[in-house]
């Protein structure tokens, strides 16, 4: 018997887990009572990694509800994760299911749409580590803009906006450009001199760049280039917007930690479809697989 429903928002920064009990009943119908976090859980940095961040993050979601862990196989979870359009890391991630009674498994952009709009229709877009849009069109098809992966895609989210921040502080360290707030913090962030950024640059994953994007947003008002850097990355969401919805017709919540972030960025016909999301990713998860399990159960 399934007591527990797990939902499961993963990207490259972290893994946010939504625990709800369920009701027994045919509808499978459910209650949240805790969350929990962890470390990132993007098939990107491993399937064991990513089981781990999720392990974690369910039993923080247990601990906070004060209840004893249950047995895997009295859980199901639905998963809204990066990198699931890598095929073979979707199979492979599946594969190691831990114990889960049953599963589901989508792109965090899904969930996202999903938890967004109450399963109704409308359009996301995902700023985060990444970036990614989706909209679930009235007719019940899924149109999905960006979610490449960085560094070829990810237009707008946080790694790619600490790309160009870095890309700029080496212009600036070369004499190539002058300097100002913005170059002092990311230089500072990232060891302070030439030799120390090179180290830092060797092991920069996607999750290392994201966090010089809260500087780039801090400085924009004031400096110049962290202003263009911002400015670029309203461009790239006002295209993936128009892309998701042409017409502009359905209503956008822009999600994920960059996502209030840069209204100010963008176009006014993008502005004015923006709608207060419902719920994030992982409560979109949680509607996932209890949607699943109620198809199981007809």
């Amino acid at each position: 018997m399934i007591d527990y429903l797990i939902g499961v928002d993963g990207g490259g920064s972290g893994t946010r887990v939504r625990l709800a009990r369920t009701h027994h009943t045919p509808a499978m119908d459910y209650t949240e009572i805790a969350e929990g976090f962890a470390g990132p859980s993007a098939l990107s940095q491993g399937i064991e990694p990513a089981w781990r961040a999720i392990g974690a993050a369910v039993a923080q979601a247990f601990a906070a509800a004060g209840i004893t862990p249950a047995p895997l196989a009295n859980m199901a979870i639905g998963l809204g994760l990066s990198g699931v359009h890598n095929a073979s890391w979707a199979q492979a991630f599946l594969a190691a299911n831990p114990g889960y009674a049953a599963h589901v498994l989508n792109n965090d952009g899904f969930s996202t749409v999903i938890g967004a709009h109450g399963g109704k229709p409308g359009a996301i877009i995902a700023l985060g580590t990444g970036s990614v849009g989706q909209a679930l069109l009235p007719n019940g098809e899924h149109r999905e803009v960006g979610g490449w992966g960085f560094p070829s895609g990810d237009e707008g989210g946080g790694a790619w906006i600490g790309l160009r921040a870095v890309n700029y502080i080496q212009q600036v360290l070369d004499g190539r450009l002058e300097g100002g707030a913005l170059a002092n913090a990311v230089i500072a962030l990232c060891g302070g001199s030439r030799p120390a950024i090179q180290d830092w640059l060797a092991g920069a994953t996607a999750t290392r760049f994201a966090t010089l994007a809260p500087l780039v947003v801090q400085h924009a008002e004031d400096d110049e280039a962290a202003a263009e850097i911002m400015q670029e990355a309203g461009y790239e969401v006002d295209l993936m917007a128009a892309a998701l919805d042409p017409d502009y017709a359905l209503p956008l919540a822009l999600c994920g930690g960059l996502g209030e972030a840069i209204v100010p960025w963008l176009e006014p016909e993008t502005v004015d479809m923006i709608v207060a999301p419902q719920g994030d990713s992982a409560a979109g998860a949680l509607r996932m697989i209890a949607m699943q399990l109620q198809g199981a159960d007809r």
